[in-house]
């Protein structure tokens, strides 16, 4: 099965090439000084707002510290807080729908009520609320996108639970004399994952546009720290004598939640039994 989700998943070319853009951007964050030599908060006052160069690729900003070495270890913050983000949330999501699928009657009414009321807050301004009563650090960013983000990867298992605790499979697991943890952890969970897998993808797009634009409204990764979105503060106060501080840390968000929203695509494709004979 999962030989056939591979070969599936390598013949969609768009996926192959979002995950192409995804290693490579692994690649960046754990190896910076491949790709700059230049330390990422070195102030060098001579070399203020200097437009691309053989010394600077990517110019330098309002302080003189290179562009590119502050879009590469930012890279490295960006993904920790996309991947950080989503675990929380997946997890979150996770526990909710098996509850309330597996279980139904009170338990799944009471679980689904506070999903909707969730759902009710515009998930955006209750970030920039809770983050408002919180000191600014990348670990509580992480948290608040996390505990706001897992309604949708809750109602996404609740509703294959809801399918698959009535399959043969799990009645004769049942009929056995399984317990209902085992069930639900060697039998409805597994069935579960291909979904999963497709929102957690796309769910690391989410949680990187979200810590850019936190950032960039000053309420998210504080500098010197180098975060996309703060080097494009940087851009916005000097856009107009200083184009690359805005083009190259937004063209690093597009192509990698361009990336990230293409191999999700691509798993969810492949993971669609109905496509096999494609």
């Amino acid at each position: 099965m999962w030989r056939d989700f591979a070969r599936r998943l390598l013949r969609n070319r768009l996926a192959a090439a979002g995950g192409a853009v995804i290693l490579f951007f692994f690649l960046v964050s754990a190896l910076p000084g491949l790709f700059s030599s230049h330390e990422p908060n070195r102030i060098d006052i001579v070399n203020i707002l200097r437009p691309p160069s053989a010394t600077h690729p990517l110019g330098t900003d309002d302080l003189g510290r290179d562009v590119l070495a502050r879009v590469v270890h930012g890279a490295r913050v960006s993904l920790k807080v996309g991947f950080v983000a989503v675990g929380i949330a997946t997890a979150l999501g996770l526990l909710v729908g098996l509850l309330a699928g597996f279980y139904g009657g009170w338990i799944d009414a009471v679980l689904m009520r506070f999903v909707d009321m969730m759902l009710c807050f515009p998930t955006f301004f209750l970030i920039l609320s809770v983050i408002a009563f919180l000191e600014p650090s990348i670990w509580n960013i992480m948290a608040v996108i996390g505990l706001t983000g897992w309604m949708g990867v809750a109602r996404l298992v609740r509703a294959e639970t809801l399918s698959i605790k009535e399959r043969d499979f799990v009645a004769a697991a049942r009929a056995q004399g399984a317990g209902d943890a085992r069930i639900i952890f060697r039998h409805v969970l597994p069935n579960t994952l291909a979904p999963i897998l497709v929102a957690a993808t796309l769910g690391v797009a989410g949680a990187i546009l979200t810590e850019s634009a936190l950032s960039f409204l000053g309420i998210g990764v504080q500098p010197p720290t180098p975060s996309w979105g703060n080097i494009l503060t940087a851009g916005k106060d000097n856009i107009e004598y200083a184009w690359w501080l805005s083009l190259f840390p937004g063209l690093a968000i597009l192509v990698t939640v361009l990336g990230y929203n293409l191999l999700g695509e691509g798993i969810r494709d492949a993971a669609d039994p109905r496509l096999k004979g494609r």
